[in-house]
């Protein structure tokens, strides 16, 4: 069943690529279409709630050691629960106020209806797993303090510290961060007070709005903002839909609800005197392939233009937060990028008892590959906490 290897089947199945994933890859897709892995992935899960065949863990026996998990994503969530199976006592820690990371807050409603994380939280929590809420390690908790309570710590923190955009009048009132944008407009829907909604600083209401980036969280915005009840909504690309990094199924949907591409075009500057008024862009053309391998990037001289802009949104993806730096931990290394370094094989990073895992690990990526990583971590740390179970165990992916 889709539960034995996945933990969050009737979430992948709303959210995950699959156009460029398990149905990409399909070997009947050339001239003949796939079959709908992810609607049938959906069905069959939805279907199971709905008879009452998902239950909350049952550990077969309880253990007295306890492990900390330090974020509510997909990935501290998966290794919550395969920790909580094995019997281990299993605290996860968010600033948020609800569990799911950016299955809550960052995906919009109308991809991920946010009862369906809701009641995976609350199933969560009825099999012993204890949520401490609001609770950011560094302002409510020491991370001193968590390896002292626990017997192991995972890092599955994600990477919320967003790319800044330069140029002239980048400062003005009116250009703001994606995942402001959408947490703001996720709250709302849950029934939160928002009050930059209700100002209309995070709101796209009347509004023309210009998103720069191509990711999935461009996506979310343009597909949001048009939601919203924009006047207009473009999405400046610096490069052509061919070497876009978001889900072609979610262009096809963006365009076909009235979002404009402005493909090969990026900021130069932004007008405006007191509030932003319009972008200033310029062409690219795409040149040599650079060292990644991907298509340098130039300027066209002369190829300057101006679009309409009351609400600018920046979605240039995602870095992770400074963690040594903000948890007075210098003996946790990171790579040149910032994310942590773990060995690939126990996901141990250079602090004893200490794992890490999803994002923090990998970079911004996918829900589905932080579902993988948490439950191979979840094992990795059941043989440094049980060491007799490492014979039996299952090797990490690397």
């Amino acid at each position: 069943m889709s539960a034995a290897t996945n933990n969050f089947p009737e979430i992948c199945g709303r959210i995950c690529p699959q156009d460029r994933l398990c149905e990409g890859n399909c070997v009947i897709e050339k001239g003949f279409e796939s079959v709908t892995i992810g609607a049938v992935e959906r069905f069959v899960t939805d279907y199971a709630f709905a008879q009452g065949w998902v239950k909350a863990v049952k550990p077969r026996e309880e253990l007295a050691q306890s492990v900390g998990i330090v974020g509510a994503g997909p990935g501290g969530l998966a290794a919550a629960e395969e920790l909580r199976r094995r019997g281990y006592q299993v605290h996860v820690y968010d600033r948020h106020d609800r569990a799911g990371g950016l299955m809550m807050y960052g995906i919009p409603g109308f991809k991920l209806e946010k009862e369906i994380v809701l009641r995976r939280w609350e199933l969560l929590a009825e099999g012993g797993i204890v949520f401490h809420l609001k609770s950011e390690v560094g302002r409510d908790v020491t991370f001193a303090e968590l390896r002292a309570r626990h017997d192991a710590v995972l890092l599955a923190t994600g990477v919320y510290q967003a790319r800044e955009l330069g140029g002239p009048g980048c400062g003005l009132p009116g250009i703001v961060k994606s995942l402001d944008f959408l947490i703001a407009s996720n709250r709302k829907g849950l029934g939160d007070a928002v009050p930059d909604f209700e100002s209309g600083l995070l709101n796209a209401a009347g509004k023309h709005v210009v998103v720069i980036g191509g990711g999935d969280t461009a996506m979310d915005c343009v597909r949001t903002s048009v939601r919203q009840g924009a006047a207009s909504v473009s999405c400046l690309y610096r490069r052509d839909k061919a070497n876009m990094p978001g889900s072609m199924r979610e262009v096809k949907n963006a365009e076909e609800e009235g979002v404009k591409f402005l493909w090969l075009s990026a900021p130069e500057a932004f007008l405006g005197d007191t509030h932003v008024t319009a972008v200033r862009a310029v062409q690219m053309r795409l040149g040599l392939p650079d060292a990644s391998g991907r298509q340098s990037v130039e300027v066209v001289d002369g190829s300057h233009f101006t679009v309409q802009a009351d609400l600018v949104i920046k979605a240039l993806g995602f870095d992770p937060e400074p963690l040594p730096k903000l948890w007075g931990q210098e003996g946790l290394e990171v790579s040149r990028w910032g994310t942590v370094k773990v060995n690939h094989t126990s996901f141990q990073t250079s602090l004893p008892g200490v794992f890490a895992a999803g994002d923090i690990v990998r970079g911004a990526s996918l829900v589905v590959w932080a579902v993988r990583d948490g439950r191979d971590a979840a094992a990795q740390i059941h043989g440094y906490l049980q060491p007799s179970a490492r014979l039996s165990m299952p090797m990490a992916a690397e």
